[in-house]
């Protein structure tokens, strides 16, 4: 994964300064307010022009993507928007880029879209979903995302691990634990992805990143966790159950999945695999964001003792799973 050499702070972003920058990246005139959103990594405010356009610019974490990485992003939903595809697409800014800088900060600028968060219920939903995915899993088929991880245990796995114990993050008996299960979950799972041709994916589909828009449809929103992948990845998120007690739920979703592109089932075998690797990149997500004066107010007990054990044993049972099933 590509990363930016610098780390400003967040500190940098007053209203004031989240406005100006905007204004001057558009060349707009912007009432003089802005509204934080909810975001676990970036910073997200809502803004609204003086034409009454509502906009929403999106400041990514410094030190987490590269420039390129960003782009990568923005041009994977640009190729969705071209399509017809319901997603956000970035503006281009009055610079000819869709990536902005402030203070040594990228940002993007999107308009503003509201929606309610998908409900599952009911049979006909698995087919719009599946049918969405098909189509943007289409469009991420064709070419690979140069700057943006694979997900595969030997690379985005081993580099979350690796992240880990390299830091001052565990006591010392829980991080040769974490050392010991890494190695085992590696050996484990990672054959199992050696045959999987990966594709440009959403990442982190899960339902609170699929809107329904009354009068339009579903409408997949926030690519920031884009990937190389297993197509499968961006459908067991969305499941309410595990793989044997869903069945018909996946199903549905595949069949309308396979309108738009074929689908290989073998790789449901990678659910309780890739269920494992995000356990340990929520793990590493946390400790990429341990010096953020915010996030202790959020995770009280990150870091302590009881909670690595807590962790370690759901690794430890995951783990079980997977090689078990």
């Amino acid at each position: 994964m590509s990363r930016m050499s610098a780390t400003p702070d967040f500190d940098v972003l007053t209203p004031d300064a989240v406005v100006t920058a905007v204004e001057a990246a558009l060349d707009v005139r912007l009432e003089p307010c802005t509204q934080p959103l909810p975001s676990y990594v970036n910073r997200v405010y809502g803004l609204r022009s003086e034409e009454g356009q509502s906009l929403v610019a999106k400041f990514y974490r410094p030190g987490r993507w590269s420039c390129d990485a960003l782009r990568d992003e923005h041009s994977f939903v640009q190729e969705c928007h071209a399509e017809e595809i319901p997603v956000i697409a970035p503006l281009t800014l009055r610079h000819g880029d869709t990536l902005g800088l402030h203070d040594g900060i990228s940002f993007s600028v999107y308009p503003r879209r509201g929606g309610r968060p998908f409900d599952t219920d009911g049979a006909d939903a698995w087919t719009r979903i599946g049918s969405l995915l098909g189509r943007v899993h289409r469009v991420g088929a064709r070419h690979a995302a140069e700057h943006r991880r694979d997900l595969h245990p030997d690379a985005a796995t081993r580099e979350d691990l690796d992240y880990l114990t390299a830091g001052a993050f565990l006591p010392a008996a829980e991080r040769q634990g974490l050392v010991a299960l890494g190695e085992k979950l590696l050996e484990t799972i990672g054959p199992l992805f050696d045959d999987v041709t990966p594709i440009r994916l959403h990442g982190d589909c899960q339902r609170t990143n699929v809107l329904e828009r009354p009068g339009e449809g579903l409408q997949l929103i926030d690519f920031d966790d884009m990937v190389n992948g297993p197509a499968v990845q961006d459908i067991w998120l969305l499941l309410p159950d595990a793989p044997d007690r869903c069945a018909g739920e996946i199903e549905r979703l595949i069949s309308a999945y396979e309108v738009f592109l074929p689908f290989d089932r073998g790789s449901l075998r990678l659910i309780e695999p890739l269920r494992a690797m995000r356990m340990i990149h929520y793990l590493a997500w946390c400790a990429r964001q341990s010096g953020d004066y915010a996030f202790h107010g959020t995770h009280p007990d990150w870091g302590t003792r009881s909670f690595w054990q807590t962790e370690l044993a759901g690794i430890e049972e995951q783990l079980a799973t997977v090689q078990h099933p």
